[in-house]
């Protein structure tokens, strides 16, 4: 796997800049110990998820709560679209929870926490979904970080306020912030009010956009849609 960082940046597109928002990191970060919840399932990688939240639904009810206290109080910025994570995908399945001794440091959870605002979301990215794909977590979040810079993400908080929102006027927008990148490879999910959670973008096995299979590409475009703004 030491060609995986190198080789990835070649096989993007242009790269463009990620959504630009506020973010003001403590000094200090405690990075929790993840214990697998499930046993190791290793099988061959065949493509990869960039799952991509919109934090403002994630936040709704969240704003007192101790652990999610980075992301949502809003001392430390207001966040539009963040990483949940990069996972590797296989035919039948996905491979998760890979034995690995390596932990994330908490200096290497900092660095990614504009990305990422949750050292405990880091550190179980990295257990669950990392480990199957790289040997150390620096490698994983640089990768996750060169996908996400090459991204521009929609400006969703503008769609929010379009009458008649559709899953499909935002797959239409990605595409068109994102040139060359095809609708079929953005899946959407909605929560059961039709409220967006996630983006869930699809990458063949070179990091090339290709189209999402119909587990991830979940909302058909015709869904109705609704985006919380966090007001």
């Amino acid at each position: 796997m030491r060609w995986f960082a190198a080789t990835i940046a070649p096989a993007l597109p242009t790269a463009a800049n990620a959504q630009a928002y506020q973010c003001r990191m403590p000094q200090s970060i405690s990075v929790p110990k993840i214990t697998p919840e499930a046993r190791e399932r290793r099988l061959p990688v065949t493509g990869y998820t960039l799952a991509v939240s919109w934090s403002p639904e994630f936040c709704k009810g969240r704003e007192g709560e101790a652990r999610h206290r980075t992301q949502c109080s809003g001392r430390n910025g207001r966040f539009g679209f963040v990483v949940h994570g990069l996972w590797p995908e296989g035919r039948s399945s996905w491979p998760q929870w890979c034995r690995t001794s390596r932990q994330l440091s908490p200096a290497e959870a900092r660095r990614n926490m504009c990305m990422s605002p949750s050292a405990a979301l880091l550190a179980r990215q990295w257990t669950k979904h990392g480990s199957c794909m790289v040997r150390k977590p620096e490698t994983y979040f640089k990768v996750t970080r060169i996908l996400w810079d090459g991204l521009t993400m929609p400006d969703a908080d503008r769609l929010s306020r379009e009458n008649g929102l559709k899953a499909g006027r935002l797959r239409e927008a990605f595409a068109i912030a994102n040139p060359g990148w095809p609708e079929e490879a953005v899946g959407i999910k909605l929560n059961q009010r039709g409220w967006l959670q996630e983006l869930r973008l699809c990458y063949a096995k070179d990091f090339m956009p290709t189209r999402c299979d119909a587990r991830r590409f979940g909302a058909k475009d015709g869904a109705a849609m609704k985006v919380w703004r966090g007001l």
